[in-house]
């Protein structure tokens, strides 16, 4: 049974430079919003006050809430990071990987004497998405990984920034409260 999934707006800011250098949080989402990305797996479960830790190995206190990156997720990861080569004037400052969508923060920094344009958040957006698409395509048999376009916020202060970078860290944990969350 397919859940209805909300009108698309515009998401694109009006008159605004996306040439501009500075941090933007992007949104990726699936095709349809297929879960094919990761699985979101809790490591932690409370039975009254007792909480038992389901973790296996070491380590000083496990996140509460780990990522597990399918097959189309480990080619998500790989192309976001290659960004960075890819593009001088690109940083991928943090991002998260979840069942269905991806978020980032993205910096465009000044590219230092380039004689050629620095490209756009949407153009780097769109070779990712259209990379990653390809290598999905081959290596995992999926035809269409994303929806078309993306969501962007411009990130416009200190505040701003770690707004979004806790978004980003705390995101795992809200997956199993998402109204398109379903049991595996």
């Amino acid at each position: 049974m397919e859940k209805d999934l909300p009108q698309r707006k515009p998401t694109r800011l009006k008159n605004f430079d996306y040439n501009k250098i500075g941090a933007y949080f992007i949104t990726i989402c699936t095709e349809n919003r297929r879960q094919i990305l990761s699985r979101i797996e809790k490591t932690k479960f409370a039975f009254g006050e007792m909480v038992v830790d389901c973790t296996v190995g070491e380590g000083l206190a496990p996140p509460e809430y780990l990522v597990k990156l399918r097959p189309c997720g480990e080619v998500v990861k790989e192309q976001l990071l290659a960004l960075e080569s890819r593009y001088k004037n690109v940083t991928v400052e943090d991002y998260v990987i979840m069942p269905n969508h991806i978020h980032a923060i993205i910096f465009l920094h000044e590219e230092a004497g380039g004689a050629s344009p620095s490209p756009t958040l949407i153009d780097v957006v769109s070779a990712f998405k259209s990379l990653t698409s390809r290598i999905c395509k081959r290596c995992c048999g999926i035809e269409k990984i994303f929806q078309r376009s993306f969501y962007d916020h411009i990130i416009r202060d200190r505040e701003d920034y770690e707004e979004h970078l806790r978004y980003i860290h705390e995101n795992p944990m809200r997956w199993f409260y998402d109204e398109l969350y379903t049991e595996e």
